[in-house]
């Protein structure tokens, strides 16, 4: 059995702790839902606040030039490119994760037009946000939104047919935790002769991605989760080199003109991935945005000149396994089931649990006790799910510890069965 001292040990021994000293923990508190939500680092407030009293309140229009706000979207875009294995110039930070995705599919379906395919492939259990947009397009531009479930996507009965114009698919599913292979799905795709689309939300600054090596086509990801980016941050756009200067992006605004301040009344799309710029750029959110985006490049000084996220990744999963174990050890009998996979190729950096009853207010019973993680409503294939993201910036192995053993007491005692607890909020 894993004991409290072990963990303690495994502290002593992590490489990357000094990371912890970057951000802003409230005591008390474990939090395990950086996946949802990264956690405040201590340099945003000061930079925050520059922005806002200097740059802005001094330097007023004039910080375009002098505090180059102007190539902000291209220069935080490239710390970025070193996270997903994109190279320089090839990533802009701007505008929201459904916005981009818009962007890219658009993009795609558009070189797609001529060659006679109708269907966009993505999984079921896909973030609903990404469906929502694909339904709205294909509706749009006379393609037909397919649903399968992942084991449909490569072997025998493959759905990556010919009439599959592009797969559009999550890197790390948002309930499960499961990491798709992106370098053989998206051969599979491209012999089929489908674009690829990776939505990079739950993986960008948690897991080793690599577009470039991978040959995928285009990807967009999120800003506030492991990037650190704070509430709404702005999200990043890549498209690959091949069709970054191809001229589809639908939202043709002014900033991703060839030349924005000539004023001309026709537009000139921007050469590269600059065209997927649109409007004036949120500078103090993209302030915040780089902030986070530092937490997570400084962990590159830790990994040996392998990339940036090799030492972060093998935390991630000694934390991960850590959990699961102490799960199955201390808590047996208590109706949860793992839903993440063990196998860490196909594991992000998050753990599910699923339980028939009581998973909202098992989770806010703990978050009640400091230990912060959140719920996800079921489907007809699968009960309620407790989530919990592991961010091995900020967490350690006796956090694992203690939020199994809140785990332990709420279940035991039945404290989730409190009326407080059974309320739904509106955010869950």
């Amino acid at each position: 059995m894993t004991t409290l001292e072990d963990c303690r040990a495994l502290d002593a021994q992590d490489p990357l702790r000094s990371l912890r000293d970057q951000f802003t923990l409230p005591p008390g508190v474990i939090y395990l839902d950086g996946n949802s939500l990264g956690v405040l680092p201590k340099a945003a407030p000061a930079r925050i606040a520059e922005v806002v009293a200097e740059e802005w309140g001094q330097g007023l229009i004039r910080s375009w030039n002098t505090a180059s706000w102007f190539d902000l979207p291209q220069r935080l875009g490239d710390k970025v490119a070193r996270l997903i294995g994109a190279a320089p110039g090839e990533v802009v930070c701007t505008d929201s994760t459904s916005v981009n995705l818009y962007k890219v599919l658009f993009a795609a379906l558009s070189q797609q037009k001529d060659s006679g395919r109708k269907l966009v492939v993505s999984e079921r259990s896909n973030f609903p946000t990404d469906l929502y947009i694909a339904e709205s397009l294909c509706r749009e531009r006379g393609f037909t939104l397919k649903l399968i479930d992942a084991d449909e996507l490569q072997g025998p009965g493959s759905v990556l047919t010919d009439e599959v114009a592009v797969l559009m698919l999550t890197h790390v599913n948002y309930r499960t935790g499961a990491m798709h292979d992106m370098k053989a799905i998206t051969a599979a795709a491209h012999a089929a002769g489908a674009l690829t689309v990776w939505d990079l939300a739950h993986s960008a600054g948690a897991v080793p991605v690599a577009l470039n090596e991978s040959n995928a086509d285009y990807a967009i990801g999120c800003g506030y989760k492991y990037l650190n980016g704070g509430p709404g941050a702005p999200a990043f756009v890549w498209v690959h080199t091949r069709h970054a200067g191809k001229f589809e992006q639908p939202l043709s605004g002014w900033w991703g003109h060839a030349a924005p301040f000539e004023f001309t009344p026709h537009y000139r799309p921007a050469p590269g991935v600059g065209r997927y710029l649109c409007g004036t750029q949120p500078i103090i959110a993209l302030a915040g945005l780089e902030c986070g985006l530092d937490t997570v490049l400084a962990a590159e000084a830790f990994d040996g000149g392998k990339g940036g996220l090799a030492a972060l990744r093998a935390k991630s999963l000694a934390l991960t396994d850590l959990f699961i174990t102490l799960v199955e050890e201390r808590c047996a009998g208590q109706g949860l089931s793992l839903v993440t996979p063990r196998e860490h190729a196909r594991r992000g950096s998050q753990v599910c649990l699923s339980r028939s009853e009581g998973a909202y207010a098992i989770v806010q019973a703990l978050i009640a006790r400091g230990v912060i993680g959140d719920y996800r409503a079921g489907d007809s294939q699968m009960p309620d799910i407790l989530r919990f993201g592991f961010t091995p910036l900020y967490l350690g192995f006796e956090d694992v510890w203690n939020s199994v053993e809140h785990l332990v007491q709420v279940l035991e005692a039945g404290e989730w069965q409190r009326e407080e607890f059974n309320r739904k909020n509106a955010v869950t």
